[in-house]
Formats: C-alpha cells, sequence, structure tokens
C-alpha cells in the first residue's frame, strides 16, 4: 500500500484511470457510448456521467456494435463497452465490420482483475482453462491498436497512443479494462492537453516527386475522369476532392461506396461507376477516359460490379491514405492528403479539356409503368425526389444498398452503407448509430433507412433504442418476402430464401413506442407511396415513421442483378 501512495503523491493532478479514458473519449469528439452492462464494466459506466458522456444502452452487443460503426461515420469516430468474454464475442462481427470498412471505433472491454487474471482463476465468461488472452488475440485481428491497461504507470500513454491510431487510421482499437485499474489514480494533467490528431506529413521531397508525376500525366491526358471512393470520405480528404474539382471542372464519378462523397447536384458529377453494374452511360464515359484518377479506391467485387471494372492500371492513377500509385509506380508513405493540395495548386486548368459526365436526373417517369405494383426500377429515382438537403440516407446490404445507386442525391447528404463487409442487419443498429450523432451534434437532421425484411428480423430490436432516445428517422421496409441479394445469386425459389412473415407496420409499438413517438403505414401500390411523400406531415415528422412496403418478390434493381450474377460466377470458380 505504501507504494500505491508514494506513486499517487508524486502526481500532479491525480485522476482515476476510468476518468481518464472517458474525459480523451469526450475530447476527441464522442458524446455517447454505446455497449451493454455487464459486471465485468459496471464500475467504470459510473464515470461516463463525470466526463460529459451519455450512456446509450443498446439491447445486444452486435447492435451496439452496429450503432457505435453508424454514429462514427457521421460524428468522426464511435464508442463501444462490452464485457469479456461473452459481450465482446456478440460485438466482433461489428467490429470486423468497422475494421473492413475503415470506421473509427473505441472498443473497451471492461475485464477480470489483474490478480484474478494473474492466478488463472475460474471465472464465469472464460473458457474455464485459465487464459484471459484469448478473446483479446481474436480481437487483435480486427483492431489497429490493442492496449491492456494493467500498469498504472503506462496507461495514459496507452490510450492516448490508441485514440491516436484509431483516428488517424480510421479502425477499431481495442482497450482491456481490468476492474481494479477502474479506480487507480494515473496523471491528470496530461488531459489538459488533446491528443495530438494531426495526421503527419509527407517527406517534402518523395510529395513533391510524386506530384511531379501526377501532374505530368495529368497535364497530357486528353480525356481525364475523377473517380471519388469510400477511402475519400474515410480518410477526410473531400474538401481537396471538391477544390481540385473546383479548379480542373474535371467530370467526376463515384462508386457504390463513396456514394455522397461528392455533390450529386454539381455541374460536374457524373453518376456512379460500378463497372457493367452502371448505367451504361457512365460505363461507357469512364471506360473512354485516358487517364483516372482514383482517390480512395476501395476495389472489392460489390464495389466495382462484380471486378467488372475495363480500365487498365496504365491509364489509372490511385491516390491512398497510405501510398500512391501512378500507373505501374508505387511510391509507399506518401498519403493523399498533402498529393492532392498541392496538385490542386499546380495544376493549369487551361489543359483540362475532358468531355463532360453524363448529366445525372432521377429518371421517375421513365421507369413508371402503368401498374399500381411499386418496382425497384421506378421506387429510387423516386426517392431522390422525396430525400432533402442533408439528410442522413442508410440503406442496407441486398436490394438497398443497390438500389440506392438509382437515386440523386440533394446537396450535403451523407449516404451509409456496408458494401465491403456486407452484414446483414447491419443497417438498423447503423442508423440508431446516426440518429444520436445528429442528436449529439445538435442538428437533429432527418435519418432515412431503407431495410429489407429479412435483414430487418436480424437486428429488429434496435428499434426500441431508437425509441428510447427520441430518434427522428423514417424507416421503408421493403417487403418482399425473403433474401432477394440471396435469390439473385443462388436459390431463386429455394426455402432458405424465405422468411416468416411479421406484422411490420406494429413493430414500433411492440418495441414501446406511443402514438406520440411513432406512425407506421402500410403502403402497397405507387399511388398510395405518392401521397405519403407528398404528404407534409410525413416529410416534417420529428419522431419514427415506419412504412411497410411492399415489392414484387423477384424484383431487383439492375445494379444488383449484374452484380449478383457476377458474384454467383466467381463463386462457382474452381482451381485450376
Amino acid at each position: 500500500m505504501a507504494t500505491t501512495d508514494i506513486r499517487t503523491k508524486s502526481l500532479k493532478k491525480p485522476v482515476d484511470v476510468a476518468e481518464y479514458l472517458f474525459t480523451r473519449l469526450s475530447q476527441v469528439g464522442v458524446r455517447s457510448v454505446h455497449g451493454v452492462p455487464g459486471d465485468y464494466n459496471l464500475t467504470a459506466l459510473d464515470y461516463l456521467p463525470k466526463a460529459g458522456l451519455k450512456w446509450v444502452g443498446s439491447v445486444n452487443e452486435l447492435n451496439a456494435a452496429y450503432a457505435a460503426d453508424g454514429y462514427a461515420r457521421v460524428k468522426g469516430i464511435g464508442a463501444l463497452v462490452t464485457t469479456f468474454g461473452v459481450g465482446e464475442l456478440s460485438a466482433i462481427n461489428g467490429m470486423a465490420g468497422a475494421y473492413s470498412e475503415q470506421i473509427p471505433v473505441v472498443h473497451i472491454v471492461g475485464c477480470p482483475s489483474t490478480i484474478s487474471q494473474r492466478n488463472g482463476m475460474l471465472l464465469h465468461h472464460t473458457l474455464g482453462n485459465g487464459d484471459f488472452s484469448v478473446f483479446a488475440n481474436m480481437n487483435a485481428e480486427v483492431s489497429v491498436a490493442l492496449e491492456k491497461l494493467t500498469r498504472p504507470s503506462d496507461i495514459a500513454d496507452q490510450i492516448d497512443h490508441a485514440l491516436r491510431e484509431c483516428y488517424l487510421r480510421s479502425r477499431p482499437v481495442y482497450l482491456m479494462l481490468p476492474t481494479d485499474m477502474v479506480q487507480q489514480k494515473i496523471e491528470g494533467q496530461r488531459l489538459d492537453t488533446p491528443i495530438d490528431l494531426t495526421a503527419p506529413k509527407n517527406d517534402e521531397d518523395k510529395e513533391d516527386y510524386v506530384v511531379d508525376v501526377v501532374l505530368k500525366y495529368l497535364h497530357q491526358a486528353k480525356d481525364p475522369v475523377i473517380l471519388v471512393d469510400a477511402c475519400a470520405i474515410r480518410h477526410r480528404v473531400l474538401g481537396e476532392v471538391n477544390d481540385l474539382v473546383e479548379k480542373t471542372k474535371l467530370p467526376v464519378f463515384v462508386t457504390p461506396m463513396g456514394k455522397g462523397a461528392f455533390d450529386e447536384t454539381h455541374p460536374c458529377y457524373g453518376g456512379v461507376y460500378a463497372g457493367s453494374g452502371s448505367l451504361p452511360e457512365v460505363t461507357k464515359r469512364v471506360d473512354a477516359a485516358d487517364l483516372i484518377l482514383t482517390i480512395g479506391a476501395l476495389k472489392s467485387d460489390f464495389n466495382t460490379g462484380g471486378f467488372s471494372y475495363h480500365t487498365s492500371q496504365l491509364n489509372t492513377i490511385d491516390l491512398h491514405s497510405t501510398h500512391c500509385v501512378v500507373r505501374y509506380s508505387q511510391y509507399p508513405g506518401v498519403a493523399m492528403k498533402g498529393v492532392l493540395r498541392k496538385v490542386t495548386e499546380r495544376v493549369d486548368p487551361k489543359t483540362m479539356q475532358a468531355a463532360p459526365g453524363p448529366k445525372v436526373l432521377n429518371e421517375v417517369k421513365e421507369n413508371k409503368d402503368d401498374s399500381p405494383t411499386i418496382k425497384q426500377a421506378w421506387f429510387w429515382p423516386r426517392i431522390g425526389e422525396f430525400l432533402k438537403e442533408n439528410d442522413i440516407v442508410v440503406t442496407e446490404t441486398g436490394t438497398a444498398n443497390f438500389g440506392i445507386l438509382g437515386t440523386k442525391f440533394p446537396r450535403g447528404v451523407t449516404a451509409l452503407s456496408q458494401v465491403l463487409w456486407g452484414s446483414i442487419g447491419w443497417a438498423v443498429g447503423a442508423a440508431q448509430g446516426a440518429c444520436l450523432a445528429t442528436q449529439d451534434m445538435g442538428d437533429n437532421r432527418r435519418t432515412v433507412l431503407f431495410e429489407g425484411d429479412g435483414s430487418l428480423t436480424l437486428t429488429v430490436q434496435e428499434l426500441s433504442t431508437m425509441i428510447r432516445h427520441g430518434a427522428r428517422i423514417t424507416i421503408f421496409c421493403i417487403c418482399n418476402e425473403g433474401y432477394t441479394i440471396e435469390r439473385y445469386i443462388h436459390g431463386m425459389d429455394a426455402e432458405y430464401n424465405d422468411i416468416a412473415e411479421w406484422k411490420w407496420k406494429d413493430l414500433p409499438f411492440v418495441f414501446g413506442a406511443t402514438e406520440k413517438q411513432a406512425r407506421s403505414f402500410q403502403i402497397k401500390t405507387k399511388d398510395e407511396l405518392e401521397a405519403l411523400l407528398q404528404d407534409k406531415d410525413f416529410n416534417s415528422w420529428g419522431g419514427m415513421q415506419f412504412v411497410e412496403l411492399y415489392m414484387p418478390k423477384k424484383d431487383a434493381p439492375r445494379a444488383l442483378m449484374l452484380t449478383a450474377e457476377a458474384s454467383a460466377k466467381n463463386n462457382a470458380k474452381m482451381e485450376g
């Protein structure tokens, strides 16, 4: 005990570990913490109010992880608290998704005391073998930093390092907090100096060399285009992208994962490029370019229309957060932010004479037929007319992720989707986190969720969290009798792609909403949908709106059908 007293006396401004941790979270931008209470994290949770943080409380750890992911996409960083073993393993799918999609989430795991771990005690939530590292080892694969907070003298450094890595690398980090460390005293004077979250600058000479090479090919090109992808959003270069476009006036396209990265009302915007999954005029225009400047590319199967790009690396410049690739030359350690700024400063706009991209419109009339049935081809452009500036649009894996590609957004719309990881049910939790982020930012923008009936069954309980926190959200539940995207990949009429039919529009009330908090609608025809979308009250409602929306079982967006066909072919390929 004497040693502890001596250590404490040497501290200029002693604070408890949990207070330090949560204060740092607040300083980097977190205002609400998702998670589920468990006996190994309860004492730590008592410190949240002192740091000015709100406890969200989710119905399970998987939903909490999805919500922290959605929160981070809107707010810039998110946080999740789970308990050892049972809690963290429930969340690990959500953390893997955040890792895959490059989302900054701080995962704090309350765990048994250092003494219990040292003695290998047979405790609940363990595997019964005395191994207290096994779950951390699993999480190490989906974290860019993993810190076990077991030595008070190191803890402040560990926390600061993890939070910096989380933000700068835009991926999850894992903090293991033993119960006997929660109230240990550490140096609180450090809290007077915020963590430095500025990205390290590129080596000046290397950066200048890459800029010169990029400019050489840009100035030589007769018909260049810009393609903006997910990592331009994740690594915060959208301002630089916009400046480059304003100066060069080059046509700009986005990928499915880059949807919303560029103002779709801008005259230079040419649409969504996903290889053969694009509209024909978009495919033709991008494939005809003699130089494609890609910013933050993530060339996954669903993001490229099943690897159906018809572009050559010889005509491509790829700018990334950790390196740049110009044609076949790689430049490691040169990050895109600095390169983009200098390219914009030095580019000669007089040489930029590219043909414009296709004009992007919400083609509602062109896709309307005479039947009362709501078809995917008509629905998504019609939604483009319903959306407002600065809405947050969340789309689920399946028809919604592909359908939204046919929607032209108003200015300022934020699009959330999980195209790479593709965990069905993600969007419900993510939408809850996104709603909460808007509350924490003080703007309470409208969140619009497009969710398939099959996907909704996986994470539907998160409706209760939305209701409890007064979320302003409109949910379109696409009722088409099951897993449509799976049907198109394999098993169109297979029983395993069917689901149980629920009373969908009753769900908000099943989960505790009053009529003042939520409203429900059942929509089966185009006319009914038109009336709803034009209703002033529907457009301005401040709580939850749940729309049970019927579409044909075997109807799907064009992009989904083309990509699913390519995916099925890839799945069927054999070695040799």
